[in-house]
């Protein structure tokens, strides 16, 4: 098995985030320095900052169910596994297995966020190419205007991140509220993108990932996803 699948199996963090602690020379096996695609074997001894990553080389999907979780996140939760941090997402749910978000959803906006133990679906997901949808439901300090959804529409040029947005879906659902459908995930995108046109997100909530919904979860509560769900969310992968 590749090193840095063996250390998302474990549920430490992503593949992506194992390549960085690798690159940074923060991983062993038996004690020695590794490499970039380095191969674990049946008894090897993996260890991150000295500290053991404990997981099974052979058919650990099978052996342990894997966590996939949908949360309701609340604004002034930040979306990190950085535990000294307060309000850190993982001590947040308090899940009994070592889980991480898939992706992020900034400090002052809320709702739906997935979160898991296994390091393969988040890559999947996070993946740019894969152009997943994520839809959220924003409130403006000012009144949508027919010019304002066409431009969001259109794509923003945001000077400070150095591009342009994609073009989107925009809808007006009320007199300072609109739906907007990316498939990007841009720093803080919707925000800027408002800015550009002198206003400010007062409210933001993400109520789809591709097709699950936020539903009727309440800001601060859990489920885990049906077995329904993870096929559609993965339909090509083992998934348990």
């Amino acid at each position: 098995m590749r090193l840095n699948k063996y250390i998302s199996e474990t549920g430490l963090c992503s593949r992506r985030e194992a390549d960085a602690l690798i690159a940074a020379g923060r991983v062993t096996i038996n004690g020695q320095p590794v490499e970039l695609g380095q191969q674990v074997g049946e008894g090897d001894k993996v260890c991150v900052d000295g500290k053991p990553a404990r997981g099974r080389v052979q058919g650990a999907e099978h052996v342990t169910r894997r966590v996939y979780i949908a949360l309701n996140k609340p604004v002034g939760i930040t979306c990190t596994t950085e535990r000294h941090v307060a309000g850190n997402i993982v001590d947040f749910v308090g899940h009994r297995e070592r889980i991480f978000p898939i992706g992020r959803l900034d400090k002052d906006s809320e709702g739906l966020i997935l979160l898991t133990s296994n390091g393969d679906i988040v890559n999947e997901i996070l993946r740019t190419e894969n152009r997943h949808e994520k839809e959220y439901i924003v409130t403006i300090d000012r009144p949508v205007t027919a010019e304002f959804v066409a431009g969001m529409a259109r794509g923003v040029r945001l000077p400070t991140l150095d591009t342009t947005t994609l073009p989107c879906r925009v809808e007006k659902i009320g007199g300072n509220t609109f739906r907007i459908v990316l498939t990007q995930g841009l720093n803080r995108q919707i925000r800027r993108m408002c800015e550009v046109f002198g206003c400010k997100v007062r409210r933001l909530q993400r109520v789809r990932i591709i097709d699950l919904r936020l539903g009727t979860l309440k800001p601060g509560q859990w489920r885990d996803l049906t077995a329904d769900e993870l096929r559609r969310l993965l339909p090509q992968r083992t998934i348990w």
